[in-house]
């Protein structure tokens, strides 16, 4: 969509969006890799890396496409995916949309609590798993009452069916749904500062949304030898929207590899070991990086663009990159509800250190007041996009309020406090909510309180960030016991074991305080703003606290 370019300026000013009446993400995607090209690069446990072709993701797409119309399933209808990468993940998406559904990705991490609520609100009708995940879900089916057919992608067991006895007969051809942009494809789950997390709801349009900026923070991809990897969870936007669908559509190869958590000598191995040209790293995994001694000499990664985003980058990682890849990392910045939107391009001299960047051509952001009023260079206010706009979401599932509430005087607020200078740059301050970034994540704090009071000796309970130098934040708890229950260091570490198995290894609290009492609005929320600043201050007093860091 962009064509190469030496001056950002005209870039931004000839560009227009040219979308076509009728768009499927399915046919796009299996139309980008060539018949006998590999598509997704598979990284099997044992280092052996297993190719799957365009022509045999085209097949095995429709086999599953045929089997889910045979059980009933139709269009609009909601498929949840829970998969870590896998070439499984992405033939799920691709057959959910041939027939007209909408798929769910969850991430594999999530616990039990955080699984039934979103099976449950949206109502899916089918889910796809693996063996790890099939026993969480079976212990939890009787309460989704929508939820009719399970697939295990290692085999059957848990009351699901196996992948191979669902496709294995189906025939490997279909005739893709005849979909509109606007037409609902994708629900990814976002969590807010107050409430239960909420469905984002993306047409079919969400795809070419993300082309510009995916081109403009990779410098023109797609170019000859190019291939992306991400150490993201393909259940989140970044590593959906960002790597994935953009790697199938240009028809670059993608790797997969299903990991446990983040090795950053392994990731440095891989990278060189296949050939990595262009990597979508958050500024967590950047950050665990430095700790490789000599990557440069030792590894010799081939990268040619790196791009990151998800939390603010820093300076400091921005040099360091400099010299472990010998090139410029391009940060850029979104959220689920609008991707995307703002990057960085040093083949077009768009780079700051500590910048997030400039708007990406057909993107128009501003700086607005409370009003939605735009602001003048210079003004502190919040991050906003202008309405309509190809990579913005249709509405939140079942939420209308909170829609009604995200759009205002034409423009999506984004919650995030940030500045613009003359030059068009926009420097991220800082969330003006209570959302949690951790090692890219963004986490609401509502659910982790809602599963700590669970726990019988809580009472009471308040998630907040505390500056961390690695993770951005960690999630610090602070507690009001039941009577009858004494603070200790095994009754915290309690606490924090329960939060992790009911929700997931990224939401739990790594701290725990217990307090005589946490403040509530007259409603009955929860004041966060005082455990904030006392996290911060206890940052401060650790040494914790580095320019950059969100308050």
């Amino acid at each position: 969509m962009l064509p190469i370019r030496s001056d950002y300026e005209s870039l931004r000013r000839d560009f227009r969006w040219a979308l076509p009446a009728r768009f499927n993400m399915a046919r796009a995607c299996l139309a980008g890799p060539g018949k006998d090209a590999p598509a997704i690069l598979q990284v099997q446990g044992d280092g052996t890396v297993v190719p799957w072709t365009g022509r045999r993701l085209a097949a095995e797409a429709a086999r599953l496409a045929n089997a889910l119309q045979a059980a009933g399933i139709a269009r609009g209808d909601r498929i949840a995916i829970l998969l870590p990468q896998s070439a499984e993940t992405a033939i799920t998406h691709l057959a959910a949309w041939s027939i007209g559904a909408v798929t769910v990705p969850m991430a594999v991490l999530f616990g039990t609590e955080a699984l039934r609520y979103r099976l449950a609100d949206s109502e899916a009708v089918a889910l796809v798993t693996h063996a790890p995940c099939l026993e969480k879900i079976a212990g939890i089916r009787d309460e989704l009452g929508a939820l009719r057919l399970v697939i295990g992608t290692d085999g059957p067991g848990h009351g699901a069916v196996g992948w191979e006895e669902l496709v294995g007969r189906a025939a490997d051809r279909i005739e893709i749904a005849d979909t509109a942009p606007d037409d609902p494809a994708v629900m990814v789950y976002t969590s807010g500062t107050t409430g239960p997390p909420k469905g984002a709801l993306h047409g079919h349009r969400v795809l070419l949304g993300h082309l510009p900026g995916v081109e403009m923070s990779h410098e023109f991809l797609p170019r000859p030898g190019d291939r992306l990897w991400t150490p993201a969870d393909w259940a989140w936007a970044g590593g959906l929207f960002n790597v994935l669908l953009p790697a199938l559509y240009f028809g670059v190869p993608v790797v997969a590899q299903r990991s446990e958590g983040f090795d950053p000598e392994a990731a440095f191995a891989l990278m060189a070991r296949l050939g990595i040209r262009n990597a979508f790293i958050p500024p967590t995994a950047l950050k665990m990086l430095r700790s490789v001694p000599d990557p440069r000499g030792r590894f010799a990664p081939a990268l040619r663009t790196v791009a990151s985003g998800g939390e603010s980058l820093g300076r400091e990682a921005y040099e360091w990159g400099r010299g472990a890849f010998g090139l410029t990392i391009n940060e850029f910045y979104g959220q689920t509800e609008c991707n995307y939107v703002l990057s960085s391009c040093a083949a077009l001299g768009v780079s700051r250190p500590g910048s997030i960047g400039k708007a990406v051509p057909g993107h128009d952001v501003a700086i607005v007041d409370g009003e939605g009023r735009p602001l003048p260079p210079g003004a502190q206010g919040e991050i906003a996009i202008r309405t309509p706009d190809p990579v913005m979401f249709l509405r939140y599932w079942r939420r209308p309020e909170a829609t009604e509430e995200k759009i205002r005087n034409g423009w999506m607020l984004t919650g995030d406090q940030a500045s613009r200078d003359e030059d068009g740059y926009f420097r991220f301050l800082g969330r003006d909510d209570d959302v949690i970034t951790s090692s890219g994540y963004r986490i609401g704090p509502g659910e982790i309180e809602d599963c700590l009071i669970g726990h019988p000796a809580v009472r009471l309970a308040a998630a907040v960030g505390k500056p961390d130098p690695v993770r951005t934040e960690i999630v610090k708890a602070y507690v009001v016991l039941n009577d009858g229950h004494q603070p200790s260091d095994p009754l915290a570490e309690e606490i924090r074991t329960f939060v992790r198995t009911r929700l997931s290894a990224h939401e739990y609290p790594r701290e725990v305080a217990f307090v005589p009492d946490v403040p509530l609005t007259t409603t009955g929320k929860v004041i966060r703003r005082h455990f904030r600043e006392a996290a911060r201050r206890e940052a401060e007093a650790e040494g914790l606290c580095e320019t950059g860091l969100t308050p």
